[in-house]
């Protein structure tokens, strides 16, 4: 028998994503509108960019990667996120005008934490938030770009809420305990993910994704999914399973290296496009109505 164990979960949640297929429904379909209200904004669509770090120029362009991809991301109307840097390099996210949330490391120097947040609300952000799932490494906690991690407690995330007027999103959420801490510490946005598959055989966000839902019911908590999203289709299939959007992640890179803001552009379009198609196909004129009903899993 020719067996290999899989442990990576990025493939796991490829083949996991791959295996749910999708119904169609015409009669009495119309051309869908990909439009949403989130956390108070209107958005083109629920399509949102990655939390990305450390992007350097490409191709002698004058604008580092991070930059390019929110100027796109404010020609396209999609709400924006940005990874770990200094209040230099947001400033200039920020300088950019697209409606950014800043997520923060779980810095072992809280007082970083907290002048992080405060800069992001001095500079004009839509949103902050903490990246939880990179708090460990395997060593015990993690060093990133020689900055120390630590843990985090409920208490701790609760006064990050407390401590800004933004609205405040936890990525990493993978499990239901944590959907649920966050809902109880005022987080206004989740992103289930597991951040590119840093623990092996970590379960794929879209198959967790209803039980997170379900946990979340009578609460007012969004959801965001993130982690293999590469396609309109992709995008559907988080939204019927319980997501109010979705953030594109590497899958972005190539237009971004080689094409600039126009290429992240005309990437988002291209995923945004094929999500109403893929609506109208399935008899869903709102993005707000798409449940599973269309879905099938192999």
């Amino acid at each position: 028998m020719d067996y290999t164990r899989l442990s990576d979960a990025n493939e796991i949640t490829e083949r996991y994503m791959d295996s749910i297929l999708i119904g169609e429904s015409f009669i009495d379909s119309v051309k869908a509108d990909t439009g949403i209200h989130f956390l108070g904004a209107d958005f083109s669509m629920p399509v949102m960019t990655p939390a990305f770090s450390h992007l350097g120029s490409y191709g002698g362009r004058k604008m580092n990667g991070l930059e390019e991809y929110s100027l796109a991301a404010k020609e396209c109307n999609v709400l924006n996120f940005c990874g770990m840097m200094e209040n230099d390099m947001f400033r200039k996210i920020a300088d950019t005008g697209a409606k950014t949330v800043r997520i923060i490391k779980p810095y072992a120097d809280n007082g970083k934490i907290r002048d992080q947040i405060a800069f992001a609300e001095e500079a004009g952000a839509f949103g902050v938030g903490m990246d939880i799932d990179h708090i460990f490494g395997e060593a015990g906690y993690d060093v990133v770009v020689g900055e120390e991690m630590a843990a985090q407690t409920t208490d701790m995330l609760r006064s990050y809420v407390e401590s800004t007027k933004l609205p405040f999103v936890v990525k990493g959420v993978l499990g239901v305990s944590d959907a649920l801490k966050c809902a109880e510490i005022g987080a206004r946005a989740i992103i289930v993910s597991h951040h590119h598959g840093r623990m092996p055989y970590a379960v794929p966000p879209m198959m967790v994704l209803p039980k997170i839902k379900e946990a979340l019911k009578d609460t007012t908590v969004k959801i965001i999914v993130d982690c293999g999203i590469a396609s309109g289709a992709d995008v559907y299939k988080a939204l019927a399973l319980g997501a109010d959007a979705a953030a594109v992640g590497r899958s972005m890179f190539h237009h971004l290296e080689n094409h600039g803001v126009a290429g992240v552009e005309d990437f988002l379009m291209h995923v945004g496009n094929e999500l109403r198609f893929i609506m109208s196909c399935t008899g869903f004129s709102k993005v707000s109505d798409i449940d599973d009903s269309a879905l099938y899993f192999l």
